[in-house]
């Protein structure tokens, strides 16, 4: 790993904007990106396509280490799954559920790890996901926790999925989404946690824009 190569890393519950902000971040830096959940997710889909059971751990490890898995930089992006674009299917209540239990398994964390850490390519890297700044880059220089409050953040999901012609009850998501950072927080593995010398971003009443402004205030832009 080039310890050279500035990253910086933006962590966070899931529907705190992070992935919005932090593609939005590289774009302005020139950096290269790293949707970390998105390696998760797309290891859920081959995982329930197999058939494997989420508590299997040794089989999802199989799975993980079999996977081919590449993005593109398309608008929107692309993520192929031994060549096929899976960027619908992994954005489903079904797939990040999923994720995020498989995600609490130690032995699969590690199968990933290095894949995470070999997007670490000049001139820079923009790693959005959970554990980012605490386990995958903890050395990075650069750091953010960016988070909203539950409710704002269903209000969020409920959005994208009225807008997507999906009906989902406000209230159901909220408790997905309580239960969802609950599981997250008390994990054995890499539990959601803030790193130390994290700049603490409450994005609840801020604009995508503004969001990234504080960020780049962070890398010092």
């Amino acid at each position: 790993m080039n310890l050279e190569i500035p990253v910086l890393t933006i962590d966070g519950p899931s529907g705190s904007g992070k992935g919005t902000a932090s593609r939005a971040v590289a774009q302005r830096l020139g950096w290269n990106f790293l949707d970390s959940g998105a390696i998760y997710r797309s290891l859920a889909v081959a995982v329930l396509r197999a058939g494997v059971p989420l508590d299997a751990v040794d089989a999802i490890v199989r799975v993980a280490e079999a996977m081919d898995l590449s993005f593109t930089a398309d608008d929107p992006p692309k993520v192929l799954l031994d060549g096929e674009n899976i960027a619908g299917e992994i954005h489903t209540e079904t797939c990040g559920n999923a994720a995020s239990r498989i995600a609490a398994h130690g032995p699969v964390r590690q199968a990933l790890l290095q894949k995470q850490r070999d997007f670490r390519r000049a001139p820079g890297l923009v790693a959005d996901g959970r554990d980012m700044g605490t386990v995958v880059f903890p050395e990075a220089v650069y750091k953010v926790f960016l988070t909203a409050s539950a409710g704002v953040r269903a209000l969020r999901r409920h959005k994208q999925l009225k807008e997507k012609g999906i009906d989902v009850s406000l209230g159901g998501l909220t408790r997905e989404i309580e239960e969802r950072d609950r599981r997250d927080r008390e994990r054995a593995e890499a539990p959601l946690l803030m790193a130390e010398g994290a700049v603490l971003i409450d994005s609840s009443a801020l604009t995508i824009d503004e969001v990234v402004v504080r960020c780049l205030a962070v890398v010092g832009l």
